[in-house]
């Protein structure tokens, strides 16, 4: 562990001296965060959708926390470079939840796209831009009430001041590979793409001005897809990955980056950084023991064991009776030497590696490594 944390001090002092490019500040009061389980921090376990046991959590809360990882994602290291508290889900109500510095309306299983009644998550990148319409609309009806009520809700002005951050489209994606092929599936990106830009253009409406769009990680790598369509081997690349899957991540990506520009020409007084999260992951997957890892696909939580240490009826931490005898999906012994959590999720160890790698700067469009006084003094 002590090596992987010198390996990330050394690229993030390497993304100091990176060319300077005019871009995003960093400089935000609050967060307003949109997404599916790569960004949840307890949303749809708040909704009592689903529930999380142990070994979920461990490595950093030492109990479930609502995240589908061993600890935190990457959204918390970004939050903590940016001396912001951890956000609390728009739904959860239990323990004094605080939204002074932002809200949270990610649910993991959501799609950009209208839920069906099939969906793991209700919760549709529409429904999600709606509660913030509706949690917009409540803090201002509240804040003229007294500071009683100011010390745990955003100022009025921190809704056009704040970033709106975005990780989401992974499930539309994977979701279609059940009953469409990879044509039909290429063919709906434009419209899942017309929704998320509706989306977008309801929140500049409302007077968002900063968004950080990441684009989906490689699709194909995830044990949960290997497992169910990568049996024929002539199926996969040079990395044990799914090829199709990785097709479709990629020309989303592609169309997304292009609506991405297409909202910074539109949006001339708005700032929209878009993360090209899938090379860094890939990377990741291509490079795992230069930065300290030893397994890159196979997950740590699972049923199963190698080479993916996955089975779709059993989740991380769950017992059930499978042809006759009782299993149970149980963590490796030492998670950050895993990529992979839970066959679906990253660990904390790889969103900790990812999270330096975005602060580079160098994987936005536009770039921002000028931006970040804070990468002097990094924190993981």
């Amino acid at each position: 562990m002590a090596s992987k944390i010198c390996i990330l001090h050394i690229l993030t002092i390497i993304s100091i001296f990176l060319p300077h490019a005019k871009s995003i500040h960093f400089n935000f009061p609050a967060i307003f965060n949109f997404g599916d389980s790569n960004s949840d921090t307890g949303e749809l376990i708040a909704s009592g959708i689903e529930s999380l046991v142990p070994p979920n959590g461990q490595s950093y809360f030492q109990k479930p926390s609502g995240r589908y990882c061993d600890g935190r994602l990457i959204i918390d290291f970004l939050l903590d470079e940016m001396d912001l508290p951890f956000l609390n889900a728009y739904l959860d109500s239990v323990g004094l939840p605080n939204f002074r510095k932002g809200c949270n309306f990610a649910a993991a299983g959501s799609t950009i796209r209208p839920a069906t009644p099939t969906s793991v998550s209700p919760f549709s990148f529409g429904v999600q831009v709606a509660q913030f319409l509706r949690f917009k609309a409540r803090v201002l009806e509240l804040l003229p009430e007294g500071k009683k009520l100011s010390k745990y809700l955003p100022e009025k002005d921190y809704f056009e001041k704040g970033l709106y951050m975005f990780d989401v489209g992974q499930n539309d994606l994977a979701g279609a590979f059940y009953s469409k092929s990879l044509d039909q599936i290429l063919a709906s990106i434009p419209a899942i793409l017309v929704e998320f830009e509706t989306g977008i253009q309801k929140l500049y409406d409302q007077g968002a001005r900063n968004f950080w769009i990441h684009n989906t990680g490689p699709l194909g790598c995830l044990p949960q897809n290997v497992a169910k369509f990568g049996t024929d081997p002539s199926q996969l690349d040079e990395l044990g990955c799914v090829s199709q899957h990785n097709q479709a991540s990629k020309l989303f990506n592609l169309q997304l980056h292009a609506l991405c520009r297409k909202f910074q020409g539109q949006f001339s007084d708005a700032n929209v950084t878009y993360v090209d999260i899938f090379t860094i992951k890939y990377n990741l997957i291509a490079n795992y023991s230069r930065y300290g890892f030893e397994q890159p696909i196979m997950a740590c939580c699972g049923y199963g064991g190698p080479p993916l240490n996955y089975d779709s009826r059993v989740s991380c931490g769950q017992t059930k009776i499978l042809n006759g005898t009782s299993v149970t999906a149980k963590g490796c012994p030492d998670s950050t030497e895993y990529v992979i959590w839970d066959g679906i999720h990253y660990t904390e160890a790889a969103n900790q590696y990812v999270s330096s790698q975005i602060l580079t700067g160098k994987y936005s469009d536009p770039p921002f490594s000028d931006k970040m006084p804070f990468l002097l003094n990094l924190k993981f």
